[in-house]
């Protein structure tokens, strides 16, 4: 296994750890104290295009990566990161929040860390003889595309609670809201999983382990600050998983 590799393996457990004991400053859970700080559009651009600079590039300048088992899957790669990357902090609200230019930093060079390893694991599939349309291929693809829907779907919900103008948070409702605080989150969980599936390869479990200790403490936040805001927030709501957790 890749040194590179080891290291985003161990990272999973380390953030898991870290976020379960302090909620990373950002967005409704701001908080002063974290040094320089940079307007949430431009630091989400920062922090998401490498992530689509990287892998495009290491992939593309090698003659083996045109063909289906790989152009696919980093097809959906690109339109995720285009979104993350530009569409996603343009269609923002205005507001005067910022985002600790660390966390920037620490987001920059764990994405330019899992765009090299899942550029290896494009071009090792490439390599690969054979029918690429394998049934965990098909699988992980739609896996993926349910997981992009949802993020997409909840990110909507979130953005149409404010009218032009208007500032603070609302309870959203709506599409997975119904269910979990989060749905957001489980959709990038379930996207990644579905990239492992579809690349059959240890750079995705790596990613998806990694998406899932990154962002379940930060829903663990996001439900307790919503009902420590909202006292009429809905009860039966879980966190993340319906009916589970």
């Amino acid at each position: 296994m890749q040194i590179y590799l080891v290291i985003e393996f161990l990272l999973a457990p380390l953030v898991l750890i870290s976020l379960l004991l302090m909620t990373a400053p950002y967005g409704r859970h701001f908080k002063p104290g974290w040094g320089p700080a940079l307007p949430n559009r431009l630091a989400w651009m920062l922090m998401e295009l490498p992530a689509l600079l990287v892998i495009s590039i290491l992939v593309l300048t090698e003659p083996l990566s045109y063909q289906p088992i790989v152009l696919i899957p980093l097809s959906m790669w690109v339109v995720h990161y285009a979104y993350r990357s530009f569409v996603f902090p343009y269609l923002m609200h205005p507001s005067n929040n910022t985002f600790p230019v660390q966390l920037v930093v620490y987001a920059v060079l764990f994405n330019v860390l899992n765009g090299k390893n899942n550029a290896d694991a494009l071009l090792m599939n490439a390599q690969q003889d054979g029918n690429w349309l394998s049934l965990h291929f098909v699988v992980g693809f739609c896996v993926f595309i349910a997981g992009f829907i949802i993020h997409i779907q909840s990110d909507n919900i979130i953005r149409r609670l404010r009218k032009p103008g208007e500032t603070g948070y609302q309870i959203p409702y709506g599409g997975l809201f119904e269910k979990v605080s989060s749905p957001q989150y489980l959709g990038e969980m379930i996207q990644w999983f579905g990239w492992a599936l579809m690349t059959a390869s240890l750079a995705g479990l790596a990613f998806a382990l990694f998406t899932v200790c990154n962002l379940l403490p930060r829903a663990v936040s996001n439900q307790r600050w919503y009902r420590q805001q909202f006292p009429d927030y809905p009860k039966q709501r879980k966190i993340l998983i319906p009916g589970l957790f």
